[in-house]
């Protein structure tokens, strides 16, 4: 059993995908039927700190030299699915985009902190082993994706505001122990909402970073089975953001008004629906930079 700590990390928010137990081979599936009857799964919180930990060593651990065996589990209409963690590919790839940011001099910190963080020499490594691994393992994708310090506006297309989740702690069926905000939606529902987001967006605006982005998210949610769960979970930002400002959240609403108005021709009203959108994640953004 994972133990609970009480230091929150508050800057990850995670696309999950969550799969019925009948879309994996076995044994996989057998592993994740075990899995799924456990009293109680390890959390985000948990494998973010272990991920943190084996930075601490010198050299760092930049990607863990066996995969996780751990998952997420939610129950959906009756059937059990899983969202494994995949942690040890999820680290290979956000090395290698961390790598390629600094490279185009897009990273956040200087070169000087990341080669000092992660030193050259071990990234050069885990990019060897990476590209290893792949060409044994060619169709592996992750479940998850992460993002730092706020959510993308491409992943709020995918829900609608009332499938939003708010939760203090000791409240909610599961009696939460933090602050929690979530959408769970079913995956042929994402999928038809980011058909016709991306439809309009098309049609309205010029090709650019949001329309490439909701055509990776679409080619990603291809991948998986399609009576799987999709859920958009804000993670440790629930705790980086003030209680009222998360409960007044409603950035799904916002990004499905701003699609209907472009749809409509109303450009104004889907510009206010869009700064009021960036006024929210501005100020959770600017968090990183604080001491």
């Amino acid at each position: 059993m994972a133990q609970q700590a009480s230091v929150i990390v508050p800057y990850a928010a995670y696309l999950r995908v969550y799969e019925p137990l009948a879309a994996f081979p076995e044994p996989e599936r057998a592993h994740w039927v075990r899995y799924a009857k456990r009293d109680r799964v390890p959390t985000a919180q948990d494998e973010l700190r272990r991920s943190l930990a084996d930075l601490l060593p010198v050299p760092p651990v930049a990607v863990p030299v066996r995969e996780s065996a751990d998952a997420f589990v939610a129950e959906v209409d009756g059937v059990v699915c899983v969202c494994p963690w995949r942690t040890r590919l999820r680290g290979w790839q956000a090395l290698a985009a961390l790598s390629q940011a600094a490279g185009e001099q897009e990273v956040a910190m200087p070169q000087t902190v990341l080669d000092a963080a992660v030193p050259p020499v071990v990234r050069r490594q885990a990019a060897a082993d990476y590209e290893r691994w792949l060409t044994r393992n060619p169709d592996a994708r992750p479940w998850i994706r992460t993002a730092l310090w706020h959510v993308p506006v491409r992943w709020f297309v995918l829900f609608s505001s009332e499938e939003k989740e708010f939760a203090k702690p000791g409240t909610g069926e599961e009696s939460v122990q933090q602050f929690v905000l979530r959408y769970r939606t079913p995956m042929v529902q994402a999928r038809r909402r980011l058909a016709r987001g991306l439809k309009v967006l098309r049609e309205e605006l010029e090709e650019g970073p949001l329309v490439d982005g909701l055509v990776d998210v679409g080619r990603w949610l291809e991948e998986f089975h399609p009576r799987s769960l999709v859920e958009l979970d804000y993670g440790g930002l629930a705790h980086a953001i003030p209680e009222e400002q998360l409960a007044d959240d409603d950035s799904a609403a916002d990004v499905a008004e701003g699609i209907a108005a472009l749809r409509e021709g109303d450009g104004e009203r889907a510009g206010v629906a869009y700064e009021r959108l960036t006024d929210r994640w501005r100020s959770v953004r600017e968090l990183q930079f604080a001491n």
